[in-house]
């Protein structure tokens, strides 16, 4: 039996690589989690080798925890920390499951014996014994009595905390609609993919994307091996999740971040045991311990929620394309407005017409120019005249900022460098970026002035705007769910919100669909803002028109001639792609070159640049260091790399963090690394 275990400890600190040597408890291998002292700590630690000796004096583990990762996510670890310019520990602290939880108990009472023939038994007694098996939940005493008696068996057995959303009885058994011959088609070339090998599933909205993935997985279930389905947000696609567990039943499990820790780690166990063989799940189900991987499904692929924002900043599609690598397994991504990336290296299936063979929704441009409010007169009137509504505005609040109209003096957080943004229903202006939240000013803090105006429109100033019953789904919601839920189950109204609200939702009723300010994601000074607003409005209009009438989609705007409005107008994905990775080309954007980004943060004044400073000397034609606004009280000035070969800047990249994170006076400054930002 090796007598060394080689862990990698589960700590933030940057500077500190294992793996480190500790004395090998029975039992233990490679993916096994351990609790290991460290620094005076105790530790969370991932056994990443073993081995026969150690120069080291050797430290015992303080436990073996009950879950381990498998092989391939052990591997995975030092990938991630190198693709993305991180720690390993960083990258393994994601896999695991929720520490400090415990199996579920509950005891379960079973019959031990048949009562003899005039044994001496009380209503209540014989009508426990008429109910065997059960759980003895409640008052056990009545059971612990029989027990003595030896008529009943009481055992302690696990329980699952099953989410409120999963399945807990049998699979449908339905076979799902008949397929059209363009889902026949795409179905049978995604069967017949290499293993490995990367497919994008170009289909319109309605083109019944959802069911060619539940075809696929059936097949790939019955050769025995397992499926992963990544969505973009668990609350917002609900749709996705309800069709597979009627369809696939309890062997389904659901990983997402609003799970209680309770339910995380009994999903994540049935995972790791092979008792659930589909995983859905948001960005981190990307990381789920499933074996033997046929399958890997991206759902609604072009939405940005699959890059994280904390370190490692991982994409899930590029971990999700290296782990159906590593599994031989087919990987799908689907949208009916794909990343220009994924349609330049990705083989393309396509579904081009709705299931039930309805057009798609007619698009009107409406010219802002020259018009006052939020709504031009024609967008109200086509409110009004419509039974059930979707309307964006990706702006929340009810103004975008206050200002003094004597001295001009404008309320700022004293965190960020940002406006504050009036709440009216709370009677507040915030900070969307750190929280800091204050009240509402009566007279301006600089010149004493009561005349203080309101600039933007949000959704909450809106919603006061809007005819008939409004619906609002935005940051300010408490339960994304429960609106989506009402809105549906009403007769008539509006669905209004920021960017939410044309995320893959399935309303069969809704008839139209209006984009407020179609110019916004536009002024984004973002290489991909015209990919963005292509997708935002064509993603709306996909909303619109799934039922027996025909939609109908407006998108107000300042420039009506924008090439992603035109071509989302006429639902021309693939000539707004062409001209799009055309102009990408020209620049040098992505995918044609790698960007990276490099942020130092302090609190200390000067510190973040002086340290973005060092890293542009030691990055040869990287740009920069330009300062960024505050956040968070913090400096922060960032270096941006554009690269043609991806590997090789990485590698740079690296090295030149670990030596400032290593230099003298660094403690105050924090290094963050965003490879291919979004």
């Amino acid at each position: 039996m090796p007598k060394v275990a080689q862990v990698e400890p589960i700590t933030t600190a940057r500077v500190l690589r294992g793996p480190f040597d500790y004395a090998c408890p029975e039992g233990v291998e490679v993916g096994s989690v351990l609790v290991v002292p460290f620094g005076g700590r105790d530790l969370l630690a991932v056994v990443t080798a073993l081995k026969d000796s150690s120069e080291h004096e050797l430290s015992e583990p303080k436990q073996v925890l009950p879950a381990s990762l498998p092989p391939d996510l052990v591997a995975l670890g030092p990938w991630l920390a190198d693709e993305y310019c991180s720690t390993p520990a960083r990258a393994y602290s994601l896999m695991l499951p929720p520490r400090g939880v415990k199996e579920r108990s509950v005891l379960y009472a079973s019959a031990a014996r048949e009562p003899a023939e005039g044994e001496r038994l009380n209503d209540n007694q014989r009508q426990l014994l008429s109910t065997l098996p059960r759980l003895a939940g409640g008052d056990v005493a009545p059971l612990r009595r029989l027990e003595k008696r030896g008529l009943v068996r009481l055992e302690p057995q696990s329980h699952r905390r099953a989410p409120q959303h999963a399945s807990v009885g049998k699979a449908s058994g339905a076979s799902g609609p008949a397929l059209t011959a363009d889902q026949e088609a795409a179905l049978e070339q995604l069967l017949a993919a290499d293993q490995g090998e990367q497919l994008l599933l170009h289909g319109v909205t309605g083109s019944g994307k959802t069911e060619v993935y539940l075809r696929a997985a059936a097949e790939v279930l019955a050769a025995g091996r397992t499926v992963l389905v990544l969505v973009p947000e668990i609350a917002l696609t609900p749709q996705i999740i309800s069709r597979f567990t009627e369809r696939f039943g309890e062997t389904v499990a659901v990983i997402h971040s609003k799970l209680t820790p309770g339910e995380r780690f009994d999903e994540w166990m049935r995972i790791r045991s092979g008792e659930a063989r589909i995983c859905i799940g948001a960005r981190s189900a990307v990381f789920a311990p499933l074996s033997e991987i046929g399958l890997i499904i991206v759902d609604e692929e072009h939405d940005s929620s699959y890059k994280n924002e904390g370190d490692p900043r991982y994409d899930a599609r590029h971990v999700a394309a290296r782990r159906a690598a590593d599994h031989g397994a087919v990987l799908v991504a689907g949208s009916a407005t794909p990343r220009a990336e994924s349609w330049h290296r990705l083989r393309r299936l396509s579904l081009p017409r709705r299931v039930d063979q309805l057009p798609l929704p007619e698009v009107e441009i409406i010219d802002l120019r020259g018009a006052s409010g939020a709504l031009h007169p024609d967008t109200f009137q086509a409110l009004v005249d419509s039974r059930k509504s979707i309307v964006l505005l990706n702006r929340r609040g009810w103004s975008n900022y206050l200002s003094c109209s004597s001295c001009g003096y404008a309320w700022e957080c004293p965190q960020c460098d940002v406006t504050l943004v009036l709440h009216r229903a709370s009677g507040s202006i915030s900070c969307h970026h750190c929280g800091h939240r204050e009240r509402v000013p009566d007279r301006c803090i600089e010149c004493g002035s009561v005349s203080i105006a309101r600039h933007g429109t949000g959704t909450e100033r809106l919603e006061t705007e809007l005819p008939g019953k409004v619906f609002r789904l935005d940051g300010d919601s408490a339960d994304a769910g429960a609106v989506l839920r009402a809105f549906e189950q009403a007769d008539e109204g509006i669905l209004l919100g920021t960017q939410v609200v044309a995320k893959g939702h399935d309303f069969p009723d809704v008839e139209l669909g209006v984009v407020v300010d179609a110019d916004q994601t536009l002024r984004f000074p973002d290489f991909r803002a015209e990919e963005r607003t292509f997708s935002l409005v064509t993603q709306l209009a996909g909303r619109s028109g799934r039922g027996a009438a025909r939609g109908r989609v407006i998108v107000q705007s300042l420039t009506p001639d924008a090439p992603a409005l035109v071509l989302a107008a006429a639902h021309d994905a693939p000539t707004f792609l062409s001209e799009e990775l055309a102009r990408r080309e020209a620049l040098r954007y992505p995918p044609f070159s790698t960007l990276i980004r490099i942020v130092c943060a302090s609190p200390q004044p000067g510190a973040a640049q002086q340290a973005a400073t060092e890293l542009q000397e030691l990055l040869p034609g990287s740009l920069g260091p330009a300062p960024l606004f505050r956040l968070r009280g913090r400096e922060r000035s960032q270096v941006v790399i554009k690269a043609e070969d991806r590997r090789t800047a990485v590698e740079a990249v690296n090295l030149a963090v670990g030596s400032i994170a290593r230099g003298a006076g660094r403690k105050s400054v924090s290094i963050s690394v965003d490879v291919e930002p979004q």
